[in-house]
């Protein structure tokens, strides 16, 4: 047929419906090829419990018909004699195209690294708050796809990327410092929810203030302290403190003192180092460290008790203290041992016979 013999950029027709017929041909194949790759995926993600089958699936749906159409006409190419030039375009539209289909896949990965962590959050029921994680995701895609955009304009002819980062460079200086505040709130949220110094439900103190995480914020975090007001930190000032958390205490050092007369005989003296023992160890959830006469006090003998709590909690730590404190008030007063107060002794000294 003389039609398919006419020539067109240097290829007959012929040459040109036997290039669209094998790069259309590669474009069903490999759709194809990727509709059964992610059923057969999904099949096996659906009978086994880790996650990287689930992950393989995910990267495998992402790839974009478009990037199989790139893929089809470079194929398709390879059957034309292209006149000067064309070489070049094609190859830098598949590169392009490479670019863009990695970043879809990079995204991808971020997804499923930011899905993991916020599911391995709620299982430790360790919540940093999901705002902060998705920040996370939302900072490691735009850093992503501004890599991708980069690489693939370095490969476009004519576009001068060092000038472009220069560019990008001073703006980025400048925005930097106009938003230094907000930027340093936001990485500090970042480094609290990779670092975990506290997570919300902690009982923490920084300075003078002291209460229970109620949520950590991209900016802020805020606390609810004993006598019921949010107090809001900047994220930056927190990290800057130094906070004192309570909630991953796993027991409680508790040192209290008491004093006796000086009138008190000896041998009882001696006795009250054991009594205080005897009472700690009867006790649960306590374990006794020492008992000591410490020093003779201005109007009293003073004793020093140190011993430890096996539970964190303040309300228990107060309970047991209250009973120590019962019990040594009755055994003192079975023994006549009697609790020192200050007192003072004046000494009258006359003239005789006046």
């Amino acid at each position: 047929m003389p039609f398919l013999n006419t020539s067109y950029l240097g290829n007959s027709v012929e040459q040109w419906l036997i290039a669209a017929a094998l790069g259309t041909a590669a474009v069903v194949l490999l759709r194809a090829g990727q509709a059964l790759v992610r059923r057969r995926l999904e099949s096996l993600a659906s009978r086994t419990r880790t996650t990287l089958d689930d992950l393989a699936s995910d990267l495998v749906g992402r790839t974009k018909f478009l990037f199989l159409l790139v893929v089809g006409v470079f194929v398709a190419a390879l059957s034309l004699t292209l006149p000067d030039g064309w070489d070049s375009i094609l190859g830098t539209l598949v590169v392009i195209g490479l670019w863009v289909q990695a970043g879809f896949w990079g995204s991808g990965l971020v997804h499923y690294f930011i899905s993991s962590r916020l599911q391995r959050e709620r299982s430790e029921d360790d919540a940093v708050g999901e705002t902060t994680v998705s920040a996370m995701g939302a900072v490691a895609n735009v850093l992503l796809w501004s890599l991708v955009i980069l690489m693939a304009l370095d490969n476009v002819p004519g576009v001068q990327i060092t000038t472009l980062l220069a560019s990008l460079g001073v703006g980025g200086v400048a925005v930097a410092l106009a938003l230094q505040n907000i930027l340093g709130d936001l990485f500090a949220s970042l480094a609290i929810a990779l670092d975990k110094p506290f997570v919300i439900g902690d009982f923490i103190i920084v300075g003078d203030y002291m209460g229970t995480i109620e949520r950590i914020g991209l900016k802020t975090t805020r606390i609810r302290s004993l006598s019921g007001e949010q107090i809001v930190f900047s994220n930056s000032d927190l990290l800057n403190s130094r906070v004192r958390n309570f909630k991953v205490m796993f027991e409680r050092r508790v040192v209290f003192g008491f004093g006796i007369l000086y009138e008190t005989p000896l041998e009882k003296i001696e006795r009250v180092g054991a009594m205080v023992e005897d009472i700690i160890e009867s006790m649960e959830k306590t374990r006794f460290d020492r008992a000591h006469f410490k020093e003779f006090g201005d109007s009293a003998l003073q004793f020093e008790v140190v011993y430890f709590v096996l539970d964190p909690e303040f309300n228990v730590y107060m309970d047991i203290q209250q009973a120590i404190n019962i019990e040594l008030f009755r055994r003192f007063r079975t023994e006549d041992i009697e609790f020192a107060y200050p007192t003072h002794t004046v000494y009258v000294s006359g003239e005789g016979g006046s």
